[in-house]
């Protein structure tokens, strides 16, 4: 029996309403469904454990070396001049450049030599009137001895004329004497360079009057020699014993009988640039330092330090010895300790305190605490761990800023 109008429209009407809440039931069990399909599937596999971390390793070098005892210096010079007047006058030249380097004997002033020029030659005829004296009572005494002879002269006469020739000599001698004064002091008014060196400015400019010796000789400038050059230091009591005793053991000579070696770093400078060697030691210390005054002489070829520099000295602290080094960068501080990262055989670190030594070219001298064998962590220590296992790579050591 077929269906009306109105009942096939209900019937499609009822079949819209119920695919809408169909699809509506299937869009809230999706959710659901996946959470069940999640549920009973496999399992996700789990991460794989890190690889040990990669750290670098290296065996200390062993070398021998020499410790070093470093002071504070100050550079002097071995020669220094105050150049003065000799003899008073006027300035009439000034024959050096400021600050240049000036040779023995070479002219810086000259004073005015005419008044001495003066004296010189009144001094040359008091000479020639003295020794015409002298020949005269020569000749007079040789004629007297000659009547006495026969004695036609009394032996007063002859020991008169003999007294005469005495005094006439005399007087001679005193116009030698004042002539060579006069041409000393022309020859003073040329005022030359005692010693080789750098010269200072110069403090009196021609025309100016300078005092000689006799009335407190004017300063005119001054001299110091530069090669080589003395730089004095102060060496404490502790170090001075310690040295005193390697010395009675022979393990060190001693800086008094022996120009032990010396290496000098200037300031602004990281390694010693100047070798020299010992040259003197005080008979005493210092009793409100407690120091001992040392001297040591540097050859400055290139005059290219000057007096009152101040530059490092190291002196030998010791004999020659077998050590152990490790660059610094491989030493850690644990509070008040010292320590290194060592490899062990099963990879795992393990921190070794260890007492410490100078630099040498770079490295630090470990003292004690460590083993030639051992592979020390010399890169890497941010990544190790105390009884961790890590990834040992092997390397030389090498000072700071050194590649490996």
């Amino acid at each position: 029996m077929g269906l009306s109008t109105t009942e096939q429209s209900g019937r499609k009407a009822t079949l819209a309403r119920f695919s809408f809440h169909l699809l509506r039931g299937l869009r809230s069990l999706t959710p659901a469904a996946a959470l069940a399909l999640t549920a009973c599937g496999d399992q996700p596999p789990q991460q794989q454990a890190a690889a040990p971390p990669p750290v670098t390793v290296a065996e200390p070098v062993k070398r021998t070396v020499t410790d070093w005892d470093e002071f504070t210096g100050r550079f002097e010079a071995v020669q220094e001049v105050a150049v003065r007047a000799r003899v008073g006058g006027f300035v009439t030249s000034v024959e050096f450049r400021d600050g240049s380097i000036v040779k023995s004997g070479d002219l810086l002033y000259v004073i005015d030599a005419r008044p001495f020029e003066a004296v010189a030659e009144q001094a040359d005829g008091q000479l020639s009137d003295a020794r015409a004296r002298a020949e005269l009572a020569r000749r007079e005494l040789d004629r007297a001895l000659t009547l006495n002879q026969t004695q036609a002269v009394s032996d007063s006469i002859v020991d008169q004329r003999r007294q005469t020739l005495q005094a006439a000599r005399a007087a001679e001698m005193q116009a030698e004497g004042a002539l060579k004064a006069a041409k000393l002091n022309i020859e003073f008014t040329h005022v030359m360079a005692p010693i080789t060196g750098r010269v200072s400015r110069h403090l009196v400019t021609p025309g100016n009057l300078v005092q000689g010796s006799d009335g407190g000789s004017t300063l005119l400038t001054s001299i110091v020699s530069l090669d080589p050059i003395y730089i004095y230091f102060d060496v404490d009591e502790a170090t001075y014993q310690r040295n005193s005793r390697l010395w009675a053991e022979g393990k060190r000579p001693s800086s008094r009988d022996t120009p032990n070696p010396v290496q000098v770093t200037l300031t602004g400078e990281t390694k010693p640039s100047h070798d020299g060697k010992m040259d003197f030691l005080d008979n005493r210390l210092d009793a409100s330092t407690g120091t001992l005054r040392s001297r040591a002489v540097i050859p400055n070829k290139d005059l290219s330090i000057l007096p009152g520099q101040f530059g490092r000295v190291r002196i030998i602290g010791s004999a020659p010895y077998e050590a152990l080094l490790l660059p610094d960068t491989a030493i850690a501080t644990d509070q008040s300790r010292k320590i290194v990262f060592v490899v062990k055989d099963d990879n795992t670190v393990e921190a070794k305190p260890v007492i410490l030594g100078p630099l040498d070219d770079g490295l630090r001298v470990i003292r004690e605490g460590l083993k030639p064998e051992d592979r020390v962590i010399v890169d890497g220590l941010q990544r190790a761990r105390v009884g961790a296992k890590v990834t040992p790579q092997t390397a030389q050591a090498k000072p700071a800023g050194g590649k490996t």
